[in-house]
């Protein structure tokens, strides 16, 4: 009778398990990809009682855990629930290299050697009792739709990083506004205006830099491409009688009315943003908490020590994410303007900003020398940026202003002084002026900005 009983419990167990919606977020290997599918991923788990697990490529899996030989590690959360990571291969297993890596070979392994890896962990999941129901997948990734479906997955969606502003660009870009777009481009005049159905007048510098390629040689001409395939995938009816593929966008109604608005007629969009684990955590100053798992290793927990003994929003916050790189003018002009506002700074420099030695030299000459001129100041190669935001000492942030800063600084109420690079930057920096939570300050690669960004770092930061 026992037997019997324990047995049936166990398969009640089982079923309940495979019955568990389960969300498979599959990521390109960028820290900006992999920072809000695992954002999502928690909110899931946490706020829908689901079951998530985050696949990226091995390079990514093996700086997140670096101390793991398998290819899945479960992360329990406290309060209950676990997130799941899985490693699936974009033939580039060693990492890209884009210092002699070729762009367009690489997206054409991804797709190729990623489509039959990650059918491996859907294949593998199954086999465990967890088969996903809903497969996710970041930019650059549409043949993920494809691998899902062949798999029997009910349902798909992108997860769409970006501002939803850039996403209705790409649509209309590519359903009939061509032409315009490049005309305006081709000007050379950033302030050339672009208009575009249902969103508010944009110039050339807030549309995404990829949409101003005018030419087929171009080193990032194959992204239009990308995007093309994207629209042709998301467009509502564009696949027959298949199921259609949903838009969950990181963003919210109160900041991107106009954008959603134009393409809900077309595409099945769905705001869900603020998409930030980190609001929903229970705030708990005595608690240790340890760094994420990032692709670039953390500086310890100095750095918020240090704020810690800076006055109430009165540090600089200067970071331009995972991917930009600064020029060296570009750092003299930012330290410059450090060292003649006299204010505290924390200023995040990644290793691989430096492209050589003397340049590594050069650049930490130029932020020690605005550290000894102002109030004080600390460099570190990487951080906890969320922690950073939230902290009662800084005052603004200096940002390159891709979607992941913007939202976080958002939400977290921190000024931005936006000086965006390339992509969807300069888009977030024309809504960070719009929405007023900050303005931009372009700096420029021969070092001189558009407008002057002492002023604004004054501004916002408390004397």
């Amino acid at each position: 009778m026992a037997a019997s009983s324990s047995s049936s419990a166990a398969a009640m167990a089982r079923r309940r398990q495979q019955q568990q919606a389960h969300f498979l977020i599959v990521t390109y290997p960028s820290q900006g990809h992999v920072t809000p599918a695992r954002h999502l991923a928690r909110r899931l788990v946490h706020g829908a009682g689901a079951r998530a697990t985050v696949c990226v490529p091995v390079s990514a899996f093996r700086k997140m855990f670096p101390t793991d030989d398998g290819e899945m590690v479960v992360e329990e959360e406290e309060g209950g629930g676990a997130v799941a990571y899985a490693a699936y291969s974009d033939g580039y297993d060693g990492g890209f290299d884009r210092a002699v890596d070729d762009h367009t070979r690489y997206m054409a392994q991804l797709s190729t050697v990623g489509a039959r890896t990650v059918a491996g962990v859907l294949r593998r999941l199954r086999g465990e009792g967890r088969p996903v129901t809903c497969a996710v997948y970041t930019l650059l990734l549409p043949w993920v739709a494809d691998v899902a479906r062949d798999h029997g997955v009910a349902a798909v969606a992108v997860f769409w990083i970006q501002p939803t502003t850039a996403l209705a660009a790409y649509y209309h870009y590519f359903r009939g506004r061509r032409d315009a777009v490049v005309a305006a481009a081709e000007s050379r005049d950033a302030f050339a205006e672009v208009s575009l159905p249902g969103l508010p007048p944009l110039r050339v510098r807030d549309i995404p830099s990829f949409l101003a390629i005018t030419s087929d040689d171009d080193p990032f001409a194959f992204v239009l491409s990308e995007f093309a395939d994207l629209i042709d995938t998301l467009e509502r009816g564009s696949g027959g009688g298949d199921l259609p593929t949903y838009v969950l966008a990181n963003t919210f109604d109160a900041m991107e009315r106009d954008a959603l608005a134009s393409l809900r007629p077309h595409i099945d969009v769905v705001a869900v943003g603020p998409v930030l684990s980190f609001l929903h955590d229970e705030a708990d100053e005595t608690k240790t908490t340890s760094s994420p798992n990032d692709l670039f290793d953390h500086d310890g927990g100095g750095y918020l020590d240090w704020l810690g003994t800076k006055p109430a929003r009165s540090v600089v916050y200067i970071s331009f994410g995972s991917s930009s790189v600064m020029s060296k003018n570009q750092v003299a002009e930012i330290a410059a303007a450090m060292a003649d506002t006299k204010k505290p700074f924390l200023w995040v420099i990644r290793k691989d900003n430096c492209k050589d030695d003397e340049d590594n030299t050069a650049i930490k000459k130029l932020v020690a020398a605005a550290a000894m001129d102002g109030d004080g100041g600390m460099a570190v190669e990487w951080c906890d940026q969320a922690r950073v935001l939230s902290h009662a000492s800084v005052g603004c942030f200096v940002t390159h202003c891709g979607w992941n800063s913007t939202v976080e600084a958002v939400a977290c109420g921190v000024p931005v002084v936006a000086a965006p690079q390339y992509s969807d930057q300069g888009t977030n920096a024309w809504l960070v002026e719009r929405m007023g939570v900050g303005v931009r300050a372009a700096v420029a690669d021969g070092g001189a900005s558009e407008r002057n960004l002492n002023e604004f770092v004054r501004r916002f930061v408390s004397k």
